[in-house]
């Protein structure tokens, strides 16, 4: 009897020590399905501009946004921006330049918005 005993102990600790094993590697993947989710709440704006420039994305609901700078290359990134519509403005020191107005910022997706001075005479505020 004792050996049977034993033997049923042994299939329990297996068991047990498989149990948690699962449901570790269960919440770990959950852990991993709600980053991805997060990641997939937010849209972006791109595009090109002229160097030493910087680009502000501000949302027409709640006016909250987010300014980066035009890099060497002449690109510019705005990411993590929640849906809507926004004004994306062109500004030298400070100072808008130019501006494209109601551009939509859709989940997961990034729309391209350009500024080519020679185009849109940046310095008079142009509307898209």
């Amino acid at each position: 009897m004792n050996t049977i005993s034993s033997i049923r102990s042994g299939i329990s600790r297996r068991l047990s020590r498989s149990l948690v094993l699962a449901g570790v590697a269960v919440a770990f993947a959950v852990a991993g399905i709600s980053t991805a989710s997060a990641q997939a709440t937010t849209g972006s704006v791109f595009g090109k501009a002229p160097t030493g420039y910087s680009i502000t994305a501000r949302s027409v609901m709640n006016g909250s946004g987010r300014t980066v700078t035009v890099d060497s290359a002449g690109r510019y990134s705005a990411p993590s921006l929640m849906p809507g519509t926004y004004t994306v403005t062109l500004k030298q020191n400070g100072q808008a330049v130019a501006e494209h107005l109601n551009v939509p910022v859709t989940v997961g997706r990034g729309i391209e918005v350009d500024f080519d001075c020679s185009v849109l005479k940046c310095g008079e505020i142009a509307s898209k």
